[in-house]
């Protein structure tokens, strides 16, 4: 009877501010389910009612039954789960769209096979025109090439295969890439080309560029491959974002994302955004860092930050910097040298004065910092920076500065979190995809104490963000909860320090309230709580009880966006 009234109360409040002559009922009512709402209030409930985009109330089907008007539609889920939307907390959002039309080296066993890919892309397009893909990663090869030099594939094979056709290819993990001879030329890079500041133009002994490109120095191919783009017009490029992004929301969708963090975009990029959210052209809801170089940074943020715009499918209120690089490619920043590269420690991508500089202008403003850091030695000074703007400037847990990655962590930082009030932003697929090398670049000691500790940092109180930083992984989520809850190789099954898992509902709460949480957005969804958006997937199985192997073989039946159908397996695409 409590819990009736209860519900009652609650679906007055929102309808009509309890102006008793109303009793406004439901839009929609769904009853019969398996609903898991993610609330610890109520975490298990079989009906959930839904009017103008929110939750009204959950509860048992009688007592939600009883809310329904006469235009009430009611639907029977028939058993099915339900849970709320997924949330990608750390990924590319356009590099998402990017990697849907461009070479996808993600599953390549050997440098053959993406040689021939380009081979057969190069027969499809014309001489002159740009070839780019992403997604290699030597370490995750059969074998390595004839010829390789500090482990990569050079230029010669690929360029052999190509003379005429400027070719890009970005290494797996972002940090890396490699260009042919003809991208090179036009990028301006000779035996002459100094190394730019954070970055490395990877050589032979003679010091002639193998075509390997570290970091910073990747914005060299970068800024040849935009020269080349330029005759189009602002129209035009508009209209090919939009397609990436279409793109892009289709995939999450299908997948049961209804909210995505993204993890950098440039300020034209979040301006074309907010344009395409108020005219209600987003279906996604987005979450942004801002990311520009610091010298514009200053410019950049101004009129930030943005919250809930159009419709709650828009927010930027955070910028986004860049520590050190990858470990696959040697770039995270290590306090000890690396254990297969004796003396080296890793690339600082930006100088700790210029970071500190860069928290000093966000908690001036409010905003969120979110930083790149997967070496334990970059994690250090990003924690230190933290605590020392946080004692000049005040506060430090109700700001929710992040760390993105916190990949690899000396043991005495792991307090730190909860200390300072710092999100670690993982991605747990990172850890079952990157397992083949870890222990060789760190040795055996540091992998297990520090690599990938998400339990040690759950149990030392800190507060855990969880993605899969797409297009370097999959955006697949049950891939990803399947690395949480068992951190098995993707190349042989075997457990990867297995004592660092999560239980299956903390890895539900991660991808759901606990990015909410990281968001400042706890309020508004990641839970089916009363007043939320109604935002939620209908799942083929129970992901609370499913196996591990039935996590892997999961999918979605149903995405609903503030109360829509905007996904239906079987379907062609996505709901316009």
């Amino acid at each position: 009877m409590f819990l009736a009234k209860t519900l009652l109360i609650t679906a007055c409040v929102l309808a009509a501010g309890c102006a008793p002559q109303k009793h406004e009922g439901p839009d929609l009512i769904l009853t019969g389910g398996a609903i898991y709402t993610v609330d610890s209030l109520q975490p298990f409930v079989t009906a959930m009612a839904i009017r103008d985009g929110r939750i009204m109330a959950v509860g048992a089907d009688r007592e939600i039954l009883a809310m329904a008007g006469a235009e009430t539609e009611i639907r029977d889920l028939k058993g099915q789960f339900v849970m709320p939307g997924l949330i990608e907390g750390h990924g590319h959002f356009r590099g998402l769209g990017e990697s849907l039309s461009q070479l996808n080296l993600m599953d390549i066993r050997t440098w053959e096979e993406g040689l021939e890919m380009v081979s057969a892309r190069v027969q499809t397009v014309g001489p002159g025109t740009w070839i780019t893909g992403r997604g290699w990663h030597q370490e995750k090869w059969d074998h390595m090439p004839e010829g390789a030099i500090e482990g990569y594939p050079t230029h010669q094979s690929l360029s052999m295969r190509s003379p005429d056709h400027p070719i890009w290819l970005r290494h797996a993990s972002g940090h890396a890439g490699l260009a042919n001879t003809r991208a090179m030329e036009l990028a301006g890079i000779g035996v002459g080309t100094p190394d730019p500041p954070g970055g490395r133009i990877v050589r032979d002994a003679e010091g002639v560029p193998t075509g390997v490109l570290e970091e910073n120095a990747m914005d060299l191919v970068t800024a040849a491959l935009e020269k080349a783009r330029a005759s189009r017009t602002k129209d035009e490029i508009r209209r090919e974002d939009e397609a990436l992004y279409r793109a892009a929301e289709e995939a999450c969708l299908a997948l049961g994302i209804t909210s995505f963090q993204d993890a950098g975009s440039s300020r034209v990029q979040i301006d074309h955004l907010r344009d395409m959210a108020e005219k209600g052209q987003l279906r996604l809801r987005l979450w942004v860092m801002l990311i520009e170089p610091w010298a514009r940074m200053t410019q950049a943020i101004e009129g930030l930050p943005w919250t809930g715009l159009g419709y709650g499918h828009l927010t930027v209120r955070a910028i986004k910097a860049y520590m050190d690089g990858a470990l696959g490619s040697h770039g995270a920043w290590l306090l000890a040298p690396y254990a297969d590269k004796p003396g080296y420690t890793g690339q600082v991508v930006t100088s700790p004065d210029t970071l500190e500089a860069l928290a000093r202008l966000a908690a001036d403003h409010h905003l969120q910092l979110c930083v790149h850091a997967i070496g334990d030695r970059a994690n250090r000074e990003v924690l230190d920076i933290c605590e020392r703007t946080f004692l000049s400037a005040g506060g430090n847990g109700h700001r929710r500065w992040r760390i993105e990655h916190a990949q690899h962590l000396d043991t005495a930082d792991i307090p730190r979190f909860r200390e300072l009030g710092v999100i670690a932003s993982m991605q747990p697929v990172h850890c079952i995809s990157d397992a083949p090398f870890v222990e060789k670049r760190l040795g055996a000691d540091r992998a297990r104490s520090g690599a990938y500790v998400w339990r040690s940092l759950l149990d030392a109180g800190a507060s855990l963000a969880v993605g899969t930083d797409t297009p370097v992984e999959s955006v697949d989520p049950f891939a990803n909860l399947y690395a949480a809850t068992t951190r098995r190789r993707m190349d042989n099954g075997e457990p990867f320090y297995p004592g660092e898992v999560m239980d299956r509902r903390e890895a539900l709460y991660a991808y759901t309230l606990g990015n909410a949480r990281a968001a400042f957005e706890e309020k508004e969804k990641g839970s089916l709580s009363p007043g939320k958006w109604a935002d939620f997937i209908i799942v083929d199985r129970d992901l609370t009880r499913c196996s591990e192997k039935e996590l892997l073989e999961a999918r979605v039946l149903r995405t609903y966006l503030a109360g829509k159908e905007v996904y239906a397996a079987g379907t062609d695409s996505t709901h316009h």
